[in-house]
């Protein structure tokens, strides 16, 4: 679906728009016939000669001590060619982690978690090593439960991690917390007296899976001089080789890393899966392992959104200024710590949305517990707190008798905006603006059933084809929601990139070879990465290297930084190697036209030309017999970490904002939604290809959708057991579950970011999902304080 450009700023940088293919148009990516005719190599596709076959055997309880493991049988069954336990390990490091190296290789003295992985098998195929690990006899003594926040924190509580020493140990109240985050500013006591109305709200979020479709899976294949080569499918090349190598004890040089093809990520591959299980078979046994997980060991093999539990207080004037805030969020990290500091930093530092609240009293945590570890995924800490913060918008907008989308607009934040850490909003906010453009957008039609005398189409009714309801009991809700999503690395992180960036003639037509370790996951970087270099060199004949760690890191796919930060490399790059095409012009060339002294010069359609268009030399003629290469880093402007007792600092680098208008239509006898429509409008920079923009905000507001109305992981609370491991029992959205998904984008340049964009791909998650939710209060007159909505929730069954 097409969406709408308003462009109402300009960038920052000039750019030449002589190149065919360069930024702000809509070239096709040049995986994706390869992806939509099934030809695509991805990762579970690859193939090597005398290939073994690597598996994992995981814990069936969540937290026991190991008394015992038995790997007799599994040993002796054919085929098989190492069986390995934590005492197996080669190095004296047996941890890792992506921000706490808390979690074991595979597991030692206890499990902290269902599914844990205890025990590694290697055979000549994937059935024989299934049946090998399943022969490994494990005895385990069970132990007390920790499954929530008051399990977690009594001061009796048995400790998830004992003697720990990490960095957050000093900052939180009890060891069963991994981080604290408060954030104060003004004085929320005495604002409060200042409140006409107060609302206050305790909201549930539920466990959503990042559920990809291309499960975890990699190749590793011992090398000559004793290191190994894994090929993988990962969001993050130069993170997994820092953990990697430590332990397997080996040098980082001696382990060669290469990106095969991702099929979808969303935060799930951040982490460690299954790269270190399929090194340590492969070193082991002498030949190349290969370890696909099936789905039900997906669920398994890697993090999940943290569950919450978010307490609000809001007041507001009798003219709907906003007074004060306070929240407390408690977020559910499970077993180990993944990204859990860096979510609470940002649920904690944007629980309070795209308003202006001056004083606030604010507190996040994350839980240590015996549930499945949660980590990074599509919104990272904002999406809990968008879905909290926005119901309390519409109860308030109620209180005082303002419509929602009014209520919101006046207390809508603006460029010069303090956030609630004292930083100031420097870039475009647009945050009325967008509410104002999906409000003025034309409602969809009511369904026939509606008319009188009209005959309901079964197919556009809550419960679709399954011809449950013929519109009895069907009512229609409208509802809004606008969000804010920090954009990069944040807290002082070093988040910088790496491009190599190539030019020479080949077969007589400049090239640009464009080389990172960006992992496409499907977010279309390397199509961008194309368009920057036809815009700053002018060819049209781009080259992307296959992403490695034999150039420098460009950190992760994830944070909606990709554009922005390796984006910001290969620009950076390409004008580097613009600069030295150029000395070669001068020198070739500078006697024969003073313009190559005195004009200002540009690249376009493989000329070299001064910026008034007079051509000057063919670039194929003056690359003839040499090559310009530069490999660099490029950096954002720095950020700072939080203060942990007020949590003032200027913590983040940009901000994105986007607003939905969700309908919906409810059947309130039998509990069933339809989402009729979700219309959309966000500023997004710059749209360096369009498509691709409207592509993402599509797909984010659809993983928005699928948790409000039915994504959940449901751990049982007895035994914190998964009981929905599979998409038979875990529903995602498909073709029939999505709506109409009108896009309306603006493009206000940051001054502060290449091109002026603007990093753009998880705020549609955020706001999505209260949209849904406000829709549905409006049509069943239900608070509705918990995600996902289930037909008990509507009928009271």
């Amino acid at each position: 679906m097409a969406g709408t450009k308003t462009t109402t700023g300009a960038p920052t940088d000039v750019t030449q728009k002589h190149t065919k293919g360069g930024i702000g148009e809509s070239t096709l990516r040049p995986d994706g016939t390869l992806k939509v005719t099934g030809e695509f190599a991805y990762s579970s596709d690859m193939w090597h000669e005398d290939m073994l076959w690597g598996q994992t055997l995981r814990s069936t309880v969540a937290h026991a001590e190991i008394v015992s493991i038995d790997t007799v049988e599994a040993l002796k069954t054919p085929g098989v060619y190492a069986v390995l336990t934590y005492d197996d390990l080669p190095a004296e490091m047996k941890n890792y982690g992506l921000e706490l190296q808390d979690t074991p290789v595979l597991a030692h003295g206890k499990v902290r978690h269902h599914g844990e992985p205890v025990a590694l098998v290697a055979a000549d195929h994937p059935e024989t090593a299934r049946r090998a690990a399943a022969k490994i006899k494990i005895e385990y003594r069970e132990l007390p439960l920790i499954t929530d926040e008051a399990s977690a924190t009594a001061p009796d509580a048995v400790l998830v991690h004992e003697g720990r020493t990490d960095e957050y140990m000093n900052h939180v109240p009890h060891p069963n917390i991994v981080h604290r985050q408060p954030i104060i500013r003004g004085n929320a006591e005495e604002a409060a007296k200042k409140a006409d109305f107060v609302v206050k709200g305790e909201y549930t979020f539920g466990m959503q899976d990042q559920a990809f479709l291309g499960p975890e899976s990699g190749l590793a294949v011992p090398s000559e001089d004793g290191g190994v080569e894994l090929y993988v499918a990962t969001q993050w090349l130069h993170s997994d080789l820092e953990q990697i190598a430590p332990v397997l004890g080996l040098p980082e040089e001696k382990v060669r890393m290469t990106l095969s093809g991702v099929g979808g990520a969303f935060g799930g591959r951040e982490d460690i899966s299954m790269q270190i299980h399929a090194c340590l078979l492969a070193l082991r046994t002498g030949k190349p392992v290969k370890i696909v997980y099936n789905r039900f060991e997906s669920f398994f093999g890697h993090v999940h959104r943290h569950p919450a539990k978010l307490y609000y207080e809001h007041g507001a004037t009798k003219d709907g200024k906003l007074t004060h805030m306070k929240c407390k969020i408690v977020l559910d990290g499970g077993a180990y710590a993944s990204a859990s500091p860096a979510v609470v930093g940002n649920a904690s530092s944007l629980s309070a949305g795209p308003y202006v609240i001056e004083d606030v009293d604010i507190e996040a945590i994350a839980l240590y517990s015996n549930n499945p570890p949660c980590g990074a995924m599509r919104g990272f800490g904002a999406v809990q707190a968008c879905f909290a913060y926005e119901a309390q918008m519409d109860k308030l907008a109620k209180k005082v008798g303002m419509d929602p989308v009014e209520f919101r607009q006046l207390n809508a934040m603006e460029q010069g905006t303090l956030l609630p850490t004292g930083q100031p909003v420097d870039s475009p906010a647009p945050v009325a603006e967008i509410l104002r453009r999906v409000k003025a957008r034309p409602l969809p039609p009511e369904q026939q059933w509606a008319t009188a005398g009209g005959e309901a189409d079964v197919r556009a009714l809550p419960g679709g084809l399954s011809n449950t309801t013929h519109g009895e009991g069907v009512v229609r809700g409208v509802g809004y929601a606008v969000g804010i999503k920090n954009v990069g690395f944040s807290e002082g992180f070093d988040d910088y990139s790496t491009a190599k960036v190539r030019m020479e003639v080949i077969n007589g037509e400049p090239v640009a070879t464009v080389h990172t370790a960006m992992a496409e996951v499907g977010q279309g970087g390397i199509t961008v990465h194309a368009q920057i270099a036809r815009t700053e060199l002018g060819v049209q004949q781009v080259t992307i290297h296959p992403a490695d760690t034999q150039v420098g890191s460009a950190g992760s796919t994830s944070a909606s930084r990709q554009t922005y930060v390796t984006g910001g490399a290969v620009k950076n790059s390409c004008e580097l190697v613009r600069e030295k095409v150029l000395e070669i012009g001068r020198r070739k060339f500078g006697s024969y036209h003073p313009a190559w002294a005195t004009a200002e010069l540009v690249l376009e359609g493989g000329k070299v030309a001064t910026d008034g268009g007079e051509i000057l030399a063919d670039l194929a003629e003056l690359l003839e017999g040499e090559s310009v290469e530069v490999e660099a880093e490029w950096r954002h402007r720095p950020t700072v970490a939080f203060d942990l007792k007020t949590g003032q600092g200027n913590g983040h680098v940009q901000y994105s904002f986007a607003a939905h208008r969700a309908v919906v239509e409810v059947d309130t006898e039998l509990g069933l939604v339809k989402v009729i429509e979700l219309a959309t409008a966000q500023d997004v920079g710059k749209a360096l290809n369009p498509l691709s923009v409207v592509g993402q905000i599509q797909g984010g507001t659809t993983q928005g959708l699928g948790v409000a109305v039915m994504e959940e992981i449901i751990v049982d609370p007895k035994t914190a057991k998964v009981r929905n491991p599979s998409f038979t029992d875990y529903l995602i959205p498909t073709i029939l579950d999505t709506p109409t998904i009108p896009v309306d984008y603006l493009e206000l340049a940051d001054p502060n970011a290449p091109y002026g964009l603007r990093g753009m791909g998880e705020a549609p998650t955020l706001s999505s999902t209260p949209a849904v939710l406000a829709a549905i209060r409006n049509a069943t007159g239900l608070e509705l304080n918990r995600t996902p909505v289930r037909p008990e929730h509507l009928t009271g069954t």
